[in-house]
């Protein structure tokens, strides 16, 4: 029998879904179908509705008063996975799942109901809490307060949001001795994987396969400088992760040192944590061998949420905010605001300001001068990651990690031992760490890190006076203090793209960026289209050398009082190192590397680009100039450097000081060239060809039996740019799968228009249809949708193809729009140029089009169909699929009826 609840408004309170052509209203007289003119009405009633974003997108209303269950289920269960819809909240509360619209509304009321039961569980001191959390968040209009003041007791002060009150202290630890040299055997990383899998396990031969051969990178080096560097490509089905796991926690073990495993993406990177719990079933012994590390952004700020709290009287509505994150900070497993416990959906629900922006966004960190020091997420998220076995971090944190070394870094130390899983990315991800951008956007948070805020915009933003002006000890530090201050009024200030866009540009900055804009739109081919434009740096349009030289000087005479405030506080670190307090030490340390990093990587990088126009671009460089938009809209405008090959810094800063790296993935080489040269271009793109040692290469391939589980088809009649024919083959072909589709795209735009035409049709059918860049959730949750809900579709672009790991039946079917080519912009002609011309344009398609229909099957009982709605696919690129799978062109009609066929015929027919 349900619990009783107390009295509460919830009983008055209708249920409202929205789908894509229709809507169901739930109460307490029952269910009923109404059209969206309808549920437009119902808004001002403060209706229950799950994912208030969607509704609004899906109505095309304005915002509404209404009580969003997932904001109910993130106060009574902070920090739990839940999926943002109505069969997610009844698989978290064990409710059996809604079968249609009508299911899904009530459900929604269910819902409720079950969770305020809840909370008049909840023990004493927890329920204080959670009360004067809520007394709180009522002063901001919240819709559920009563109900949830009912369920908690009445005539509670509101309070609670100081939640670093509750938190843990961290305590430091002495250092870490240097890691052994023990090496792990064949025959250790396969007992250490039996292990892992446990008793009764299948047995995969290619896994312990995979754990034997790739345990060569954890051995001892014979020479500094040249690491163990290990290539290895392992087929989708092989359990890659478990086997480089089972060697890696060995010499972990052996050696008392730390190996980093590094992801591209945020899934992986949680596929992994989940995969060491084989290792380490206990949570508190986990929590202090393993640790997920990120950026010092991804983190809650205790100090930002401090300062929020006390600016939300200006703001009561913040209060909601407020409240919520610090019900999950209590419940939280380590701070991490993206990609962790932190709900994604909240985002959405609340703002980017009142959640994302309570990170340390721009490195405005006051370290142990903070009130919070000793409770704060990111600096115990450091200390833990230096005495853990295995630390999971990211690709852009490992690089810009090792950029810094050498006394710029927030490590005093590197990892000797890498694992980069997603190794396909590591060319990617070296790009994106090792580039330099000349820009608005960089240049004004360059003078808000100095600065502050301005124009009456303060908020939170702390300027160097207020992080640094009591560590201050004489004229000369405070001269260069000032100097600084000064000469950072040459940056872009508030209201800078109004400024460029128009004819007043004010200083130095601005008046380069409003010649590069002018620049571009001269000469790009059509500077009325909505998307970003770029333009060659040379020829140098009029004037622009003479600005460039203007603001080289001025970024001299920045760069000058921020070199010398660092070495001036380096030399009061060892001059006063007997006297100086720990906490001030560690202040004086960290605002040195930022003053260093700031001048020396950003300033200096500038200036060689600066220093690059009207003469010679570095060989290994290519520079150009751009304007970024976002759906029409100017964001931004600047100069950019890339690498031509981006493996060349990584291969220096990141492989060549480590003992032993590990790149893997399933999709290193490129099937279309013969073995000797796929190997190759795998070296190239991993950074290997730049270092002294051959690789050590390895290669296990896939158990799948691809042939017999998967058909690849090629549409040949319909004509890729007419919206209505591409529209009708997703919508037939996904009918004909019964859901279960993912719909891949090359451009936005089309993603759009696709969705336009088939969202409709495909409710009507019962296949739930969601869309990156058109449903307002980012991607990851959009994929925990999708994989939770066998009839469910979606529609992605590149981000989607990357992330998704959907095993099982919920997808089934991927239909491509067209041949992934690569964008030919002006950094790809470049590397054309250097990397064979056509041949790299097809190593490119083939490997997307290899790792798009890698999603398809993940595991043995798999199958599924790849359809490509693109007749001009050269067979040159179809060795992207693998062997025995035949590629079959043939119409449309053809293709649904073999779809229909194949992915309907019982097992074994």
């Amino acid at each position: 029998m349900r619990d009783a609840l107390p009295a509460t408004t919830i009983e008055s309170a209708p249920a409202l879904v929205v789908g894509a052509r229709g809507a169901v209203i739930a109460d307490t007289i029952g269910c009923r179908a109404i059209g969206h003119a309808e549920a437009r009405g119902l808004l001002a009633a403060a209706p229950i509705v799950c994912h208030r974003p969607t509704v609004l997108r899906r109505l095309g209303g304005a915002e509404f008063p209404a009580r969003d269950i997932l904001e109910l289920a993130a106060f009574v269960r902070p920090a739990r996975f839940l999926v943002p819809t109505p069969a997610g909240l009844a698989a978290l509360l064990g409710l059996p799942p809604p079968a249609d619209l009508a299911g899904q509304a009530r459900i929604l009321l269910e819902a409720a109901r079950a969770l305020l039961a809840e909370l008049t569980r909840l023990p004493s001191a927890a329920r204080a809490t959670a009360a004067a959390i809520a007394a709180t968040m009522a002063r901001g209009d919240w819709p559920w307060a009563p109900a949830v003041q009912a369920a908690l007791g009445a005539g509670v002060a509101p309070g609670g949001l100081d939640v670093w009150r509750r938190l843990p202290e961290w305590q430091e630890q002495a250092g870490r001795a240097q890691a052994g040299s023990e090496s792990v055997s064949d025959a250790e990383a396969r007992r250490r994987l039996a292990e892992m899998l446990g008793a009764g396990a299948e047995p995969r031969p290619e896994q312990a396969d995979y754990a034997a051969a790739v345990a060569h990178a954890f051995g001892p080096r014979a020479e500094e400088g040249h690491p163990l560097f290990v290539i290895a490509e392992a087929g989708t089905g092989v359990g890659k992760t478990l086997g480089y796991l089972a060697p890696a926690s060995v010499w972990a073990e052996k050696n008392d040192g730390a190996v980093w495993v590094s992801t591209y993406t945020r899934n992986l990177q949680r596929q992994v944590d989940q995969e060491l719990d084989r290792l380490f079933p206990d949570p508190i012994a986990k929590a202090r061998r393993v640790v997920v590390r990120k950026g010092r952004e991804n983190y809650l700020c205790l100090l930002n949420m401090e300062e929020s709290i006390g600016a939300a009287l200006a703001r009561p509505r913040d209060a909601i905010a407020l409240g919520l994150v610090a019900r999950w900070a209590e419940a939280t497993r380590d701070g991490d605001l993206t990609g962790g416990d932190f709900p994604a959906w909240l985002v959405e629900l609340l703002g980017a300001r009142a959640t994302l922006g309570l990170a340390d966004r721009r490195g405005e960190c006051i370290y142990s001068a903070c009130n919070h020091w000793s409770r704060c997420f990111i600096e115990r998220s450091i200390r833990r990651a230096r005495r853990a076995d295995v630390v999971i971090a990211n690709h852009a944190l490992v690089m810009v990690q090792a950029a810094l070394a050498g006394g710029l870094g927030e490590e005093p130390w590197l990892p000797t031992r890498y694992v980069f899983d997603e190794g396909h990315h590591v060319f990617d991800a070296a790009d994106n760490a090792f580039s330099a951008h000349l820009t608005g956007r960089e240049t004004a948070e360059l003078r808000r890190w100095l600065i502050g805020g301005e124009g009456g915009r303060a908020g939170r933003v702390r300027g160097l006076e207020r992080r640094i002006g009591d560590l201050i000890e004489d004229d000369e530090e405070r001269a260069d203090l000032d100097a600084i201050l000064g000469a950072a009024r040459a940056l872009p200030a508030e209201g800078w793209q109004r400024r460029v866009a128009g004819r007043d540009a004010f200083g130095p900055t601005e008046g380069f960026l409003a010649l590069i804009r002018r620049q571009v739109l001269a000469r790009a081919a059509d500077a009325d289209r909505l998307y970003s434009l770029e333009a060659d740096a040379e020829p140098l349009g009029e004037g622009v050398l003479a600005a460039a030289g203007a603001l080289d000087a001025a970024l001299a005479r920045l760069a000058q009082p921020m070199v010398a405030l660092a070495r001036r506080f380096e030399k009061r670190l060892d001059d006063d190192a007997s006297e100086l307090e720990t906490s001030t030490r560690i202040r004086l340390e960290a605002q040195a590397r930022g003053l260093q990093r700031r001048s020396q990587m950003d300033s200096a990088a500038w200036r060689a680009m600066l220093a690059a126009l009207g003469a010679a671009t570095p060989e290994d460089f290519v520079d150009w100039f751009s304007i970024e938009r976002h759906d029409g809209h100017e964001v931004d405008v600047g100069m950019h450097r890339h690498w031509i090959d981006p493996t060349v810094p990584f291969a220096a800063a990141v492989a060549r000081p480590a003992h032993g790296v590990l790149v893997t993935s399933a999709t290193l080489r490129d099937a279309g060239e013969d073995p000797v040269a796929a190997w190759t271009a795998a070296e190239a793109l991993t950074g290997a060809v730049h270092l002294d040692d051959e690789p050590y290469r390895v290669a296990v391939p896939s158990p799948f039996d691809y042939a017999g589980q998967t058909r690849v088809l090629v549409v040949t009649d319909v004509r890729r740019d007419k919206p209505d024919e591409v529209g009708a083959a997703y919508r037939e072909l996904f009918l004909a799968a019964g859901g279960g589709a993912l719909g891949l795209f090359t451009a936005i735009a089309r993603l759009r228009a696709v969705h336009e035409r088939i969202a409709g049709p495909l409710e009507a059918a019962g296949i739930p249809l969601y869309a990156q860049h058109v449903d307002p959730m980012d991607t990851g949750t959009l994929v925990d949708i999708f994989r939770a809900d066998e009839t469910a579709c979606l529609l992605g672009t590149d981000a989607v193809r990357d992330g998704v790991d959907v095993p099982g039946p919920s997808l089934r079917l991927i239909v491509f729009d067209r041949v992934p080519w690569p964008r030919p912009d002006i950094l790809h002609k470049a590397r054309r140029a250097a990397f064979g011309g056509a041949r790299w344009d097809d190593r490119i398609a083939r490997l997307k089009l290899r790792q798009a229909f890698g999603r398809l099957v993940r595991r043995a009982d798999d199958r599924g169909v790849f359809v490509l709605l693109d007749a001009m696919l050269p067979t040159r690129l179809t060795p992207a699929f693998p062997a025995g799978v035949g590629v079959v062109r043939l119409g449309l009609k053809d293709a649904i009826a073999t779809t229909r066929d194949f992915l309907t015929r019982p097992r074994g027919g």
